[in-house]
């Protein structure tokens, strides 16, 4: 089946899947291809069937900054078929990845037609907006050291058989991290070999530790607050 494996269309009925599914094709972009840039007058939607995507937006100034990565079971793209506007974001993919790209008047059908599926539409772009506004905040309220703090919190997991520590697997590319919080690729050097030294991060083969994310939350919050 054309869905399969496609969380978005759980709810769909497989009458409705085996006919909305003729509609669809599957792409595959090899590592570092564009998937979609700014401005491309399109409005196909692309669901993550296997590998991974990375999603920049730009300023109004023009810089490029790393939005999010999207895995298998993820979708990108909804917002020209909804709306009918050019892309407002470049989509590459990160390794070999295989898409699932649904015409944007398949999407909105289905959309229309599926109460269930309406309203994770809905639950996805509220949870969207939701973590736009964050960002916003914080490129409003913190310098570059607490942004930094912000991001490394937001991009880790608990590690395992470490009660209370954080890792963020695979090692991030400082020159990624300063395309997410807005600055040179040489701040954020400077600001995680500080952070090494005092104990807040630990470069490991698998990853960078944090040993201390509660001290990183706390004083995120604190700045946040206003109490700093």
């Amino acid at each position: 089946m054309a869905f399969a494996g496609i969380p978005f269309f759980d709810d769909l009925p497989l009458r409705k899947a085996e006919i909305y599914g003729r509609s669809s094709v599957r792409r595959r972009y090899g590592e570092g291809e564009l998937v979609l840039d700014f401005d491309d007058d399109t409005s196909d939607v692309y669901f993550v069937v296997h590998g991974e995507v990375r999603v920049l937006i730009r300023t109004a100034a023009g810089r490029e900054m790393i939005l999010c990565e999207l895995g298998p079971g993820r979708c990108f793209g909804e917002m020209a078929a909804i709306d009918g506007l050019t892309r407002s974001a470049n989509v590459t993919a990160l390794t070999n990845t295989e898409l699932c790209v649904l015409p944007a008047s398949a999407f909105m059908e289905i959309v229309l037609s599926e109460p269930r599926i309406c309203q994770r539409l809905l639950r996805l772009l509220t949870l969207r907006v939701r973590e736009l506004d964050m960002r916003l905040v914080e490129h409003s309220m913190l310098d570059l050291r607490h942004r930094l703090y912000a991001e490394l919190l937001r991009l880790s997991a608990p590690r395992h058989g470490a009660a209370g520590q954080s890792i963020v697997s695979p090692p991030p590319r400082q020159q990624d991290l300063a395309a997410r919080i807005g600055c040179r690729r040489e701040q954020v050097s400077r600001e995680l070999t500080a952070m090494i030294d005092e104990g807040l991060a630990e470069k490991t083969k698998g990853g960078l530790v944090l040993p201390r994310p509660e001290t990183l939350r706390s004083r995120v919050q604190s700045v946040l607050d206003g109490t700093d």
